[in-house]
């Protein structure tokens, strides 16, 4: 049943319906409630597709995420959902596995009106993925820094500084008495292990310390990958008390190593991990971490894109949350 139904069988015009559901406009008592009923009676919805052509808006948001199985992203989600919600609009979750050919799918997605707006978490936003999001209509909010971004950018960003954090994990083990700490994160040549490996060199640099390459590892954030970079290390029998893993997962997957080869955590290696789920406390030790802060991003994140849809705005606009340091028993 479409609005011209309705208007067929209550004798009134269908721009009357429209207006009675819509509840915008000029529309006698009489005639609402006589519309009102009847939609209810025939169990009446409004097209979706129809509606978003009528008003330029989809109530819809896209937001794109690396890895959907990451429990970091648990805590993101939760609270882009709650502001979403307070304000009328769907979150619609896209996968992109770290891929630039689907984050490019995702941008094509909402230059297509499928949302009116894009949240966008990648490892790695670089001129291809950032010419994408300004040839778009739509405002996007990304969860990491673009150093590039012009004034009149179409984006904003909101990020924890992640090269802060990996400096507080690094300084901690350090300050621990660790003298060669060793660091497991992704590929170097993606954004966020770059980045992560400047906090990690500038700890070492503070300290006085000089930096051996051999010492930074490829995990590709994963707990198998972790867990065979890191046996990989230790069969050069380099000298090592202290590891910085990437994120919790890592960190499990260089837990299983030690405890395969009789390695105590926190005796023999220290260790120190990112993102403070609840993989951290649930462990055995339990992980000291660096909290990333991910409800305070996910809802930052929403509410930046929000603000951009409400009020048109066109200079950006970029929020740093700092990270915190939980200590736990595996740095001890």
């Amino acid at each position: 049943m479409n609005i011209y139904d309705i208007a067929k069988l209550t004798g009134y015009s269908s721009a009357t319906v429209a207006r009675a559901l819509s509840g915008h406009g000029y529309c006698s008592k009489k005639a609402k409630a006589d519309i009102l009923a009847l939609a209810q009676k025939m169990d009446y919805n409004p097209n979706s597709s129809a509606k978003a052509l009528r008003s330029n808006r989809t109530d819809r948001i896209l937001f794109c995420i690396p890895d959907i199985c990451n429990p970091f992203y648990f805590r993101i989600i939760e609270g882009v959902t709650k502001v979403l919600e307070d304000n009328g609009y769907f979150l619609m979750l896209y996968p992109t596995e770290s891929s630039i050919e689907k984050e490019l799918k995702a941008l094509d997605l909402c230059s297509r009106k499928y949302c009116d707006g894009i949240i966008f978490i990648s490892f790695d936003f670089n001129a291809t993925n950032i010419t994408a999001v300004r040839n778009l209509k739509h405002p996007v909010v990304l969860g990491n820094r673009y150093l590039e971004q012009k004034d009149d950018d179409n984006f904003d960003y909101v990020y924890v500084d992640h090269i802060l954090g990996m400096e507080m994990a690094t300084k901690h083990l350090l300050e621990r008495g660790c003298k060669n700490v060793a660091l497991v994160i992704g590929d170097v040549l993606l954004q966020t292990s770059r980045e992560r490996s400047q906090g990690y060199i500038k700890a070492l640099n503070d300290s006085g310390l000089k930096l051996d390459p051999r010492y930074i590892l490829d995990g590709e954030y994963t707990n198998d990958g972790s867990r065979k970079a890191f046996g990989k290390f230790m069969e050069e029998k380099l000298p090592v008390d202290g590891v910085v893993a990437a994120n919790d997962l890592s960190a499990y997957g260089i837990m299983e190593y030690c405890r395969n080869h009789n390695i105590s955590i926190p005796k023999d290696i220290k260790l120190v991990s990112f993102d403070n789920t609840d993989y951290a406390t649930a462990s055995n030790p339990s992980l000291t971490s660096i909290d990333m802060c991910q409800y305070e991003l996910g809802t930052a994140l929403a509410s930046t894109l929000i603000e951009r849809l409400s009020d048109g705005r066109k200079t950006v606009k970029n929020t740093t949350i700092n990270p915190k340091l939980i200590i736990r028993d595996s740095s001890k």
